[in-house]
């Protein structure tokens, strides 16, 4: 074996009476016969620890190029290595909800997608990675943190705002913005919470100044939302924030406690009042288009006797002007004309007999007008029958 020749791997004989090296290079004790040599810490003495360094030096310099740390060789790979863990410094990773803002000397260079990046080590470059794409939310007024008993947790201070009838209600809300643009978010602002909440309760604030109390506490609640959100986004432009406000949700508008009891009674009369116009304007709604309608069909019957008459009017005209142009051609005729006329609609109006000799000569003899009496319904007890033969 190659360790039979070189004496084991700490250079020590494994087998006769030739007793081997320890590793610390001294003659390890016992061994005659077929006694090999002794290990590390086989019954000798203890290692020479100054013997032990030399040993490590020389071979460290058998490995190292140059023979050692000194050469230039070896100061050269210790540079080269540290070099390249600097350059490999720069490679960074960019999450899918943050963009990367690489700076050089502290000024703002570019900006990175999501995934691997480089920028140059530092101190030359630098980067910073906001998140852009989480929607962040703000409370004022009251503070969410303490609804772990049911109840959350107010602040007077920055709720209790005065109205433009000088009125006091405490509102509740909560702002949700995110970051627009990450380079104005980064290096225009100091204090991003700060700078919103300051901004959204300036906006709150205008806004509800120009409302009157009961709208606030009623119907107007969408519109404060609305507005405070488009004059909180101004106030941010203006500012050049780099921030979006996505929402402004109103959690409550109360009057203060003290005065609670009082502004909901206001409230429930409120109530009543609109209850009662909207009856009113029901009933005024179902009587108007009914009174109008007769007042049309009433004109409407005007107008037709009235276009009536006035034909009626013109045709009697017309008649009159052609029998006097009848009668100035022919007197007698129209004469005539007109008396049997007149007979024939006085006369069709009556029962008549007709007898075909003089009234005064004899041979006339009198009947009884059955069919008069037929038509003729029976006299009552009140009224005294007629004789036969006369008439009504």
């Amino acid at each position: 074996m190659p360790w039979s020749q070189g004496g084991g791997p700490w250079g020590g004989g494994s087998g006769g009476g030739d007793g081997g090296k320890s590793p610390w290079g001294r003659p390890p004790g016992g061994g005659g016969g077929g006694g090999g040599g002794g290990g590390p810490f086989g019954g000798g003495q203890p290692p020479n620890i100054e013997d032990l360094i030399k040993r490590s030096q020389e071979r460290m310099k058998n490995v190292l190029p140059g023979g050692g740390f000194g050469g230039l060789r070896g100061i050269a790979l210790l540079v080269g290595a540290a070099a390249l863990l600097w350059i490999g410094s720069g490679l960074y990773i960019v999450q899918p909800n943050e963009v990367g803002i690489v700076l050089r000397f502290g000024q703002a260079v570019r900006l990175d997608g999501p995934g691997w990046n480089y920028h140059l080590p530092r101190p030359i470059e630098s980067v910073i990675k906001p998140s852009v794409t989480a929607v962040n939310s703000m409370d004022i007024g009251f503070r969410s943190a303490g609804e772990a008993r049911g109840r959350a947790v107010t602040r007077p201070e920055e709720g209790q705002m005065l109205t433009g009838d000088e009125n006091i209600l405490d509102i509740q809300y909560t702002v949700f913005w995110r970051i627009k643009d990450a380079r104005a978010f980064v290096f225009n602002i100091f204090a991003p919470e700060g700078t919103v909440r300051a901004a959204a309760e300036s906006a709150m604030r205008e806004v509800v100044g120009n409302m009157r109390a009961q709208e606030a506490l009623a119907q107007g609640r969408v519109a404060i939302e609305t507005n405070s959100q488009k004059l909180l986004q101004q106030i941010l432009d203006e500012y050049k924030a780099g921030i979006e406000i996505t929402q402004v949700q109103l959690r409550g508008v109360e009057p203060p406690a003290q005065v609670i009891d009082a502004f909901r009674d206001v409230q429930r009369a409120q109530a009543d009042r609109e209850r009662l116009r909207n009856e009113a304007e029901s009933y005024r709604n179902q009587v108007v288009p009914e009174a109008r309608g007769q007042s049309q069909r009433i004109i409407q019957e005007a107008e037709a006797y009235r276009q009536q008459v006035l034909a009626q009017a013109q045709g009697e005209a017309q008649r009159f002007t052609s029998l006097y142009e009848a009668y100035r051609l022919a007197p007698e005729v129209t004469k005539r004309r007109l008396y049997l006329e007149t007979m024939e609609e006085l006369l069709s109006k009556t029962n008549k007999v007709i007898i075909d000799q003089p009234a005064g000569q004899s041979g006339v003899v009198p009947f009884l007008p059955l069919q008069d009496m037929i038509r003729r319904p029976a006299p009552s007890a009140a009224q005294p029958a007629q004789p036969a033969g006369t008439r009504p």
